[in-house]
């Protein structure tokens, strides 16, 4: 009864905010199951009705945010020409949104510099790498942009993005404070893909 009672209370969504929130502000390394639990108020053994380990935990969470960038990268494909951005402007830019309106989650998918866990980054990196490109290959068969192998092209333009992420995410800024700076960026790779 009293293990029902803690699964009820203790959801999983809770678990991965909390250990999210601790591997980037205190590093994976230094944390451990009990500190997670103890951030939570719980005993360590109750994350392990969720998580065998750690390792488990960790890559739960970059599965989720890699799902959760996925899904709005999608649904932005989707949009029509709006605020005079192009499609591929809008979609660039939402990736940006993306990036700057979650930092932490934006470290631990493209940042991480710890190899082992690199590698459960790397997989994920690649499916949402597949993604964008797909997504850019289909922009430039529209004819909206010419000129370039798609694959050099994308990976050109993510690299540009990421860059542009990587820098500005180390002040913690507001996307909406950055958002010019993010569409000048934006507007002038766009200008000269061909």
């Amino acid at each position: 009864m009293a293990r029902r009672a803690v699964e009820q209370e203790l959801s999983r969504e809770r678990i991965l905010e909390a250990a999210r929130n601790l591997f980037i502000t205190k590093g994976y390394r230094a944390i451990s199951m009990r500190s997670i639990g103890q951030h939570l108020g719980y005993s360590h053994g109750s994350l392990y009705y969720h998580f065998k380990e750690k390792a488990e935990l960790f890559y739960a969470i970059v599965v989720e945010d890699f799902a959760h960038l996925a899904h709005r990268l999608i649904i932005a494909s989707g949009v029509e020409e709006t605020e005079g951005l192009s499609k591929l402007e809008y979609f660039m830019m939402e990736f940006v949104s993306y990036g700057m309106n979650n930092p932490h989650q934006y470290e631990i998918m493209f940042m991480i510099r710890d190899e082992e866990l690199l590698s459960y980054c790397r997989f994920e990196q690649g499916r949402c790498f597949e993604l964008f490109t797909s997504i850019v290959f289909t922009y430039l068969q529209d004819g909206e942009h010419a000129g370039g192998e798609p694959d050099q092209l994308s990976r050109t333009l993510f690299l540009s993005l990421h860059g542009f992420i990587s820098y500005y995410i180390q002040d913690r800024i507001p996307f909406e404070e950055i958002k010019p700076l993010a569409l000048s960026h934006v507007s002038l790779i766009c200008r000269n893909l061909g």
